[in-house]
């Protein structure tokens, strides 16, 4: 499956967008360029009290659609 690396960082105040309902999807530029956009709500079990930070790997399946998301470091 395809995959992307990205590197987030995302305030606590900026991830309270989602639980408030006015954000449902984060844009972000993989470290080799590329746009890409998914469900914001799947980045929950990494938010901590400083927020999310760190380089994530996407997955996606055949039809590009996000499979699956973990953190590499």
């Amino acid at each position: 499956m395809p995959t992307l690396v990205l590197d987030l960082s995302i305030t606590p105040d900026e991830f309270l967008r989602v639980y408030q309902g006015q954000a449902k999807a984060v844009s972000a530029i993989s470290v080799d360029g590329r746009r890409v956009q998914f469900p914001a709500a799947v980045l929950r079990p990494y938010l901590l009290h400083e927020g999310i930070q760190g380089r994530f790997e996407i997955e996606f399946d055949s039809e590009h659609k996000f499979a699956g998301i973990r953190r590499l470091n």
